[in-house]
């Protein structure tokens, strides 16, 4: 059997009619930006997440930057980030001129480790940028109340979890603003690049649509940085039709999910956690192994794709060098990036795929005493 880590084909397969359609509209519209698809999904998204306003732009990365602008965020201050976590988290904060500062995350949800944040907070602190890593919510109450006694804005990075909830709530809700992606391999993708930022500010939403738009807030009178970030109308009318289908898609990945956990319990493989007050949407499905390389090469020898979020950490990037980090700062960090194996994930996957997948890896984990030294 041949299991690929992702299948993009099936899913618009099946929504193609609707796609198709959407995609027409625009065409005999012709309003290719921001177009009225535009103004809808951007309404639909903000009733989806629970907020009052939502913006579309190009990225993810767009949204977090904008998001920090929007909050007068730049030089001189400081921002702080997950050290585990996709480099467009940090790069946002690079691009708007602030420091980053890395803290360590917790070694079972790989999230921001909440306990560890309030060393990290200076005079020059301004913002904490908590990232819902691979569909599971960071603990917000106590990141929440932490933001609140140090006077900080609190932008959440929900690029790869959307529909996710904690304490009832969806992500992107629960802080000052929310950052999503709709990158085409996103629980909610687009046929390209797109993201989006929601939240309750009024005049926060007011000045990312004016900065994603030339900063202009009318024709021709830029009065904010003039960026050019807007969403495309062609991936709004897309990402309209996929809205809809969102929560099944979640519903599905959440069933794969727990029979990966049930089938490979006891078997050497740390699996995801789900805590009460969370609802996972798994984005991916992350297990740790210590012979991670190992098992990747044989999963492919079995026809498996997979993947590695992330191998090499922020503070071990080559750009960030100049920030001055070292090995060994961040030691969960480190060993998440020797460890984790993204298994494959999507809605369409089949309880077959699923158990082959997890067949072949509790297979190789039973015979790792006579495969000493093929890492």
């Amino acid at each position: 059997m041949n299991v690929p880590f992702i299948d993009l084909r099936e899913q618009h397969r099946r929504v193609r009619d609707e796609l198709d359609q959407a995609i027409q509209r625009v065409m005999e519209r012709a309003d290719f930006a921001l177009g009225e698809d535009v103004v809808l999904f951007e309404r639909e998204f903000a009733e989806f997440c629970g907020t009052r306003y939502a913006v579309g732009v190009d990225s993810g990365l767009s949204a977090l930057e904008l998001s920090l602008r929007a909050y007068s965020i730049g030089p001189g201050d400081e921002v702080i980030v997950p050290a585990h976590t996709f480099i467009a988290t940090a790069a946002a904060v690079t691009f708007a001129g602030a420091q980053l500062v890395l803290v360590d995350v917790d070694l079972s949800t790989y999230n921001i480790d909440v306990s560890q944040i309030e060393a990290a907070i200076t005079a020059r602190t301004r913002a904490i940028i908590p990232v819902h890593l691979y569909g599971l919510s960071t603990e917000m109450k106590p990141l929440l109340r932490l933001a609140d006694e140090h006077g900080l804005v609190v932008i959440e990075d929900a690029c790869q979890a959307h529909g996710a909830q904690y304490e009832g709530r969806r992500v992107g809700s629960l802080g000052h603003a929310g950052a999503f992606s709709f990158y085409p391999t996103k629980n909610l993708g687009g046929c390209g690049d797109a993201g989006m930022v929601v939240t309750d500010d009024a005049q926060v939403a007011e000045r990312i649509c004016a900065m994603r738009n030339c900063g202009q807030k009318a024709k021709y009178r830029h009065e904010l940085p003039p960026f050019n970030h807007r969403l495309d109308t062609l991936q709004a009318a897309l990402l309209r039709v996929k809205l809809r289908y969102l929560e099944n898609w979640n519903e599905a990945r959440r069933r794969n999910a727990s029979l990966y956990t049930e089938l490979l319990a006891g078997n050497g493989v740390v699996t995801p956690v789900e805590s009460a007050d969370c609802r996972h949407v798994y984005h991916l499905y992350v297990v740790r192994v210590p012979r991670r390389d190992a098992l990747r090469a044989y999963l492919r020898e079995q026809g498996i794709g997979t993947g590695i979020h992330y191998p090499i950490p922020i503070h071990l990037q080559p750009f960030y060098k100049r920030n001055g980090f070292h090995r060994g700062q961040f030691p969960v960090t480190e060993q998440l990036c020797r460890e984790i194996l993204s298994l494959p994930m999507f809605p369409e996957m089949t309880a077959e795929q699923v158990q082959y997948v997890a067949a072949q890896v509790i297979q190789f984990e039973s015979a790792v005493p006579v495969m000493e030294g093929v890492d």
